[in-house]
């Protein structure tokens, strides 16, 4: 059985992800899927 990892994000990298969608102006969406992660780890 396969697992699949979840990103790890150190530090304060967590509010770089968010301020990146936040000032990106792209779909919560479209920012998560380049990065590997769901949508709703954007809005936590």
């Amino acid at each position: 059985m396969a697992s699949t990892a979840k990103p790890r994000f150190a530090g304060g990298s967590k509010c770089g992800v968010v301020a990146l969608w936040e000032t990106s102006g792209r779909m919560q969406t479209e920012v998560a899927a380049e990065l590997g992660i769901m949508p709703t780890m954007l809005r936590r």
